[in-house]
């Protein structure tokens, strides 16, 4: 999950996307100040490891 945290007019605001495409697409149309974030859950399947 990727996050854009915005802010503008001393208002935060945050948006969530999916895929880090969609996130960095809708970033070159945001104004002010943005910081892009990629969320990851180390319970996520993707991060185990196999045992030895």
């Amino acid at each position: 999950m990727w996050i854009i945290t915005c802010y503008v007019d001393s208002t935060i605001s945050m948006f969530e996307f999916e895929t880090e495409e969609q996130a960095r697409e809708a970033l070159n149309t945001m104004n002010g100040t943005n910081i892009l974030s990629e969320v990851v859950y180390f319970n996520d399947p993707s991060f185990q490891q196999e045992a030895a």
